[in-house]
C-alpha cells in the first residue's frame, strides 16, 4: 500500500547543465530555488529588481529590461512617510522647506527596497545597473523560470499603475484587487515575447572588430544559443494574509492564466509566433527580420517554448505535512526546498549532470569547512587539496566555474 502520492513529471527534452544560463523571476520561492542552483555553482540570475509576487509586476520588470529603459520617471520617488517630504504647495510660505535635505530615502515602485538609496541619482544608478546586468545575462539565457506568487496586485490610486513594492507608504495611495485570468494571461504573454525580444536583439546585434574597424553581425556564440525555454510555476507558499479562501482563488487564477498562455502559444502558427503585435497592441519588428537584416546573418528565428513545473502540486500532494514547513507554518523548510530541487534536477538534468551535481556538492562541503587557524600547516595543505580538486572538477565538468573558490584558497590567509 502506498502512503505517498507522487506527482508524475516527464523528463524535459531540453537539459540544464553547467553550460546553461538559468534565470529566475518572481516570489521568494524563486529566491529559494535559485539559491539551490547557485549553491551548486550553476550560472544563475535571480530577481535583478528584487522579489516580486504578481504577474503584472514581473512583466513590467522584464519589459523594462527588454526595452533598455532608463529609470528616472515618476516610478522613482522620495519616501513620503516623513512630514519633511510633503509637497511645497502644502507647506506655508517662508518655511524654508527643502525635501532634498530631509534625508528621506528614494525608492522605485517597480523594485524592491534593496535598490532604494539616499539620493535620487544613486537610486537611478542602481536601477539602471540592475537592468543592464539582467539584459546581459538574459541575452545568453537558456532557461527562465517565472514563479508566480499571487494574483492580488496593488495599483496606485491616482494613475492606476501596478506597483511591485509599496515601500510601506500610506495605504491610501493604493487600490488592491485580484486581477482576472485574462489580465494575468496578457501579462504572461508579454513576459514570453519580451524575453524573446531580448534574445533576438542580441543575436541580430552587430559586433565590432576593433582591429579592422568594421561592424559584423554576431555569428559565433549567439548562433548556438537560439533556444529559449520559459518555465512557469506557481509558488506553493500560501498568502494567508489575503485569507484562506482568497489565497485559493488567487492561486487558481494563476494556474488558469498559465494554462491559457500555454494553449494559445502552442497553437499559434510558427510563422507568426514571433510577431508580438498579434497578441499585444504594441508594435514590434519580427525577430527574423531584425536577424536577417544584420550583416552576414543567417540566424534562424528564436521561438521560445513555454512549460509548466508543478511545484505547487508537489508541496500540496507530496509534502502535505507541516513537518515540511518552517516555524511560521507558511514558508517551506530546508528539507522541502532540497526535495523540490531534487525533483527539478530529475526533470531538467540528465543522469550525467546529476552525477556532476553530487560531485560539486561534495566539493562545496569541503570548501565550506571552517578553518580555525589559517596559518597552520594542516590548513595550508587543505587549501592545496581544494585547489587541486577545483582544477580537476573544472576539467571534468564542462562549463563549471570555480574561480571564486580558487581565489579564496589561493589567498595566503585563506
Amino acid at each position: 500500500m502506498d502512503f505517498f502520492t507522487k506527482i508524475d513529471i516527464s523528463a524535459s527534452e531540453w537539459p540544464i547543465d553547467y553550460n546553461s544560463h538559468v534565470a529566475f523571476f518572481g516570489s521568494c520561492f524563486a529566491d529559494n530555488v535559485s539559491a539551490q542552483f547557485a549553491a551548486r555553482k550553476f550560472k544563475v540570475l535571480t530577481n535583478p529588481f528584487g522579489t516580486v509576487y504578481n504577474p503584472l509586476s514581473i512583466a513590467m520588470q522584464i519589459k523594462a529590461i527588454a526595452n533598455g529603459k532608463k529609470f528616472g520617471g515618476p516610478e522613482v520617488f522620495q519616501d513620503m512617510r516623513s512630514d519633511c517630504t510633503e509637497s511645497f504647495a502644502e507647506k506655508p510660505s517662508g518655511t524654508g522647506f527643502n525635501a532634498e535635505r530631509c534625508g528621506a530615502p528614494w525608492h522605485c515602485w517597480d523594485a524592491h527596497g534593496s535598490l532604494s538609496a539616499a539620493t535620487r541619482e544613486e537610486c537611478i544608478t542602481k536601477l539602471d545597473g540592475a537592468a543592464d546586468q539582467a539584459r546581459e545575462f538574459l541575452q545568453k539565457a537558456d532557461v527562465v523560470f517565472i514563479t508566480l506568487g499571487t494574483a492580488f496586485v496593488y495599483f496606485l490610486r491616482k494613475s492606476g499603475v501596478a506597483v511591485s513594492n509599496c515601500h510601506r507608504q500610506n495605504p491610501n495611495l493604493f487600490i488592491r484587487k485580484m486581477i482576472s485570468v485574462d489580465h494575468a494571461a496578457e501579462a504572461l504573454k508579454s513576459i514570453v515575447y519580451d524575453l524573446q525580444k531580448i534574445k533576438c536583439d542580441w543575436i541580430a546585434s552587430p559586433g565590432s572588430h576593433a582591429s579592422l574597424g568594421v561592424s559584423v553581425a554576431r555569428n559565433d556564440e549567439q548562433r548556438e544559443k537560439h533556444e529559449l525555454h520559459i518555465v512557469f510555476t506557481v509558488s506553493p507558499l500560501r498568502h494567508l494574509s489575503d485569507g484562506a479562501h482568497e489565497n485559493t482563488l488567487s492561486k487558481s487564477t494563476l494556474q488558469l492564466a498559465i494554462e491559457k498562455v500555454m494553449r494559445e502559444i502552442d497553437t499559434t502558427p510558427a510563422e507568426s509566433r514571433n510577431d508580438k503585435s498579434k497578441i499585444s497592441s504594441e508594435p514590434s519588428t519580427p525577430c527574423d527580420d531584425r536577424t536577417n537584416n544584420a550583416a552576414n546573418s543567417s540566424s534562424p528565428l528564436v521561438i521560445p517554448t513555454v512549460h509548466y513545473f508543478p511545484s505547487y502540486e508537489i508541496v500540496m500532494d507530496e509534502l502535505r505535512d507541516y513537518r515540511f514547513y518552517d516555524s511560521d507554518m507558511i514558508h517551506l523548510s530546508k528539507i522541502a526546498e532540497n526535495y523540490i530541487f531534487e525533483r527539478m534536477a530529475e526533470t531538467y538534468c540528465t543522469e550525467e549532470t546529476r552525477e556532476n551535481i553530487h560531485k560539486v556538492e561534495k566539493f562545496m562541503k569541503s570548501v565550506n569547512h571552517r578553518i580555525v587557524d589559517a596559518q597552520a600547516p594542516a590548513a595550508r595543505n587543505f587549501a592545496q587539496k581544494i585547489l587541486a580538486q577545483a582544477a580537476e572538477l573544472e576539467n571534468q565538468i564542462a562549463g563549471l566555474d570555480l574561480n571564486e573558490e580558487r581565489q579564496r584558497f589561493s589567498n595566503a590567509d585563506i
